[in-house]
């Protein structure tokens, strides 16, 4: 059996999810967005925390983790100072590190509804 090769997108995703992983984003949520005509990128990966401080640890995680493991930097990063909706831009994968209140409002899932949507377990 051949085994099938994981394309760049997606180990920057899954390297995403082990950064919101470290800092115990709850949540987790990925969007697969690679067979929809339009979309912006290949995935959202999606996740919430439970501060503002906690979300913007979550945002240094990730930023982190992908630089140490894949030698990546966000093509662009919104929302720092507010830390309530952080959206880190891979190009291929954008992260959206919400709190959690505002994330029901935004309600991204709902939003990309076509998308292969995997929900992660937390971890703790």
């Amino acid at each position: 059996m051949q085994k099938k090769k994981i394309t760049n997108s997606e180990l920057l995703r899954d390297t995403i999810v082990a950064g919101m992983q470290e800092n115990k984003a709850k949540n987790i949520t990925i969007l697969d967005l690679r067979d929809i005509v339009g979309s912006v990128c290949d995935f959202f990966v999606i996740c919430s925390g439970d501060s503002s401080t906690q979300v913007d640890g979550i945002s240094s995680s990730i930023q982190r983790l992908t630089r140490k493991e894949l030698q990546e930097k966000p093509w662009h990063v919104e929302g720092k100072y507010g830390s309530e909706w952080i959206l880190i831009d891979y190009v291929d994968v954008v992260a959206h590190v919400f709190y959690r209140e505002l994330r029901e409002h935004y309600d991204l899932e709902d939003l990309w509804a076509d998308a292969k949507i995997t929900s992660i377990p937390d971890l703790h």
